[in-house]
């Protein structure tokens, strides 16, 4: 059967694509159309379906008739021999997760688009992209890793998918955008910029190919034939969405370099940051996968314990990458470790769901979370990435040095990344126990499939890192690298809730648990009037707590449900919560830790690579 999808840029105003597939050499009978509920990288029923509008099914121009299974499916009883299905579909959407289209660009992944034919996923398809011919569109190009067949200058012709498994891995930014290059090992990889206009792309291009040679060092071998970044940049975005041969990226506009500062500050160790980490999934997610995720079933969830792995250890290679190349200082680096840490001890949750649940459960509940979540559930991402730490800390401990966790990622390299095999669900505690030759069940036991609190204090000291433990100073304090250890101070005072405005009062959003908002009774929507008589102000609430000594009581006034209460609230010691990292004194440690922590941040790649 011989597939072909045309898009075309109807509407940017009403932000409707235009598709037309037609089908010759039909022999399914009946014939059953889909599109995916959910994306490959994003663990969420979305349900693309309800975007596609005005679906319609002729053949020679004349209506053939059609039913709507579910909702997501169509079927054609008795199709002819030839087909043409043309549907709208609405894009308003600025993720990277589905599609979007208005005057100024417009972006789509395959999942929101491309109908899925029933048994013919395996079937070569053809995508023609049609210039689009609305006024303000003349300069727009294309930017996409689909395979060309005929196209022009910009990027409009014709393209084709080996199979709708890479059909819909390949997203489609059309529009006006900046772009660099750069090579890694003869192989070329493009970045496009949307919305960056006055960025300093020279410095990401300095940057970027010292970072993707150490991930490609560090596995050994670069699996593409060639790779794109997409970033769009706006006022207030962050994330990142990974594919065999490119990603697409959203950022902060402030997060990238801009001329005249020649400075990586924290935003732009960010961007870089999200770069390496969608870099690092080439490897780690895209082709050593879970083994249940290996077929192209997309209409439901797919459960695996194993998204810590995926996406906790990419979370530890991704920074770990930039010291390691040397776009990084070293203590840059535990500059941005900390708050890591800071956020693992401030979830409450790491108490009560282990990371291997947390990626059971991702669909429903991390993907999901309302207001109880910080005291209920806990990040794969985050907390996975620290019990990375702690698998690098142990196979170096155990191996005399002789093996990290840089073994174990080329092991399952080998093992089923070069294969196609897909990981099974606790392969990879067998895996390590083989790499090590000793059972490691404890660790897996204690700090995988349970809730065992992470020793992080001894693991770092492990890599010559001291760890120290304090108050927040303000809400924005995430902790941070320092010269030597803080004296102790006066701890400060905490409200224990996460605070926004409504009608001008003080409004609560979520409070955490053992606070002293939680012992007063506070729930999310509570209205914060007056303390001890004195008006609350989101600015000035912290100040009004801080007159009053730990230990004793205040009058707190709050509407709830349009009623006016007053509750006792008590004055509490804010929480040790937030971390700061510092090297160790060398003379102070061993020389085995010295080499160790030396082997952990060199470069596994030579500079210039590529």
């Amino acid at each position: 059967m011989q597939i072909d999808y045309q898009v075309m840029l109807a509407d940017p105003h009403a932000h409707e694509f235009s598709v037309v597939m037609k089908l010759h050499g039909v022999a399914s009978v009946p014939l059953r159309l889909s599109l995916p509920a959910w994306i490959p990288g994003s663990y969420m029923i979305r349900d693309f379906a309800r975007n596609v509008r005005d679906i319609r099914v002729s053949c020679d121009d004349q209506p053939v008739s059609f039913d709507k299974l579910d909702k997501q499916t169509w079927q054609i009883a008795k199709p002819p021999d030839r087909l043409e299905i043309g549907y709208r579909v609405y894009a308003l959407d600025e993720s990277v997760r589905s599609a979007y289209f208005d005057d100024t660009r417009a972006y789509f992944n395959g999942t929101s688009l491309f109908l899925r034919v029933h048994g013919q996923e395996v079937q070569p398809y053809r995508v023609i992209l049609l210039a689009p011919a609305f006024e303000g569109a003349d300069d727009w190009k294309v930017a996409t890793t689909l395979p060309s067949l005929d196209t022009d200058e910009r990027g409009f012709g014709h393209y084709r998918a080996e199979g709708y498994e890479a059909l819909i891995d390949h997203p489609v930014e059309i529009g006006i955008f900046r772009e660099t290059g750069f090579s890694v090992r003869g192989v070329p990889h493009r970045m496009i910029f949307v919305g960056a206009q006055g960025a300093d792309i020279d410095r990401i291009t300095d940057a970027m190919p010292r970072i993707c040679a150490e991930h490609v060092a560090m596995f050994g071998e670069l699996p593409i034939k060639r790779y794109l970044f997409q970033t769009l940049a706006t006022r207030d975005g962050y994330g990142g969405l990974e594919h065999r041969d490119s990603t697409s990226l959203i950022c902060k506009r402030s997060d990238l370099p801009w001329s005249g500062n020649k400075e990586i500050g924290k935003g732009f160790r960010q961007y870089l940051a999200l770069c390496s980490h969608e870099y690092f999934h080439l490897w780690n997610v895209k082709r050593i996968r879970p083994a249940a995720f290996a077929d192209l079933d997309l209409s439901q969830e797919k459960h695996s314990e194993l998204l810590w792995a995926f996406e906790g250890i990419t979370s530890y290679y991704d920074e770990l990458a930039l010291p390691r190349s040397g776009v990084l200082p070293r203590s840059d680096y535990l500059d941005m470790l900390a708050p890591s840490l800071s956020r693992y001890y401030r979830n409450a949750g790491r108490r009560r769901q282990s990371i291997a649940e947390s990626s059971f459960d991702a669909w429903t509940k991390f993907y999901k979370q309302d207001e109880s979540a910080p005291n209920a559930i806990v990040s794969y991402y985050n907390k996975g990435g620290l019990v990375a730490l702690g698998l690098d800390r142990l196979l170096r401990q155990v191996s005399d040095e002789r093996q990290t966790l840089d073994d174990l990622m080329r092991l399952l390299w080998r093992r089923y990344g070069q294969t196609g095999k897909g990981v099974p669900e606790r392969a990879i505690e067998s895996d390590l126990a083989e790499l090590i030759d000793r059972p490691v069940a404890d660790f897996f036991q204690r700090y995988i499939y349970g809730v065992e609190e992470l020793p992080l204090e001894d693991w770092l000291a492990g890599f010559g890192v001291g760890m120290q433990l304090r108050a927040a100073a303000n809400a924005q304090d995430q902790g941070g690298y320092v010269e030597r250890p803080k004296e102790a101070s006066d701890t400060p005072v905490s409200l224990g809730a996460r605070l926004g405005t409504q009608d001008g009062l003080v409004r609560v959003e979520q409070v955490s648990a053992g606070s002293a908002a939680e012992q007063a009774g506070l729930t999310m929507g509570d209205l914060l009037v007056a303390l001890n008589g004195e008006r609350c102000t989101q600015d000035g609430l912290q100040e009004l707590l801080a007159r009053y000594p730990a230990g004793s009581t205040a009058d707190l006034t709050l509407f709830r449900r349009d009623r006016l209460r007053v509750v006792q609230l008590p004055i509490l010691a804010a929480p040790s919560d937030t971390v700061d990292l510092y090297w160790l004194d060398e003379a102070a440690l061993n020389e085995k830790v010295i080499r160790r922590r030396e082997q952990w941040l060199s470069s596994s790649a030579k500079v210039g690579d590529g």
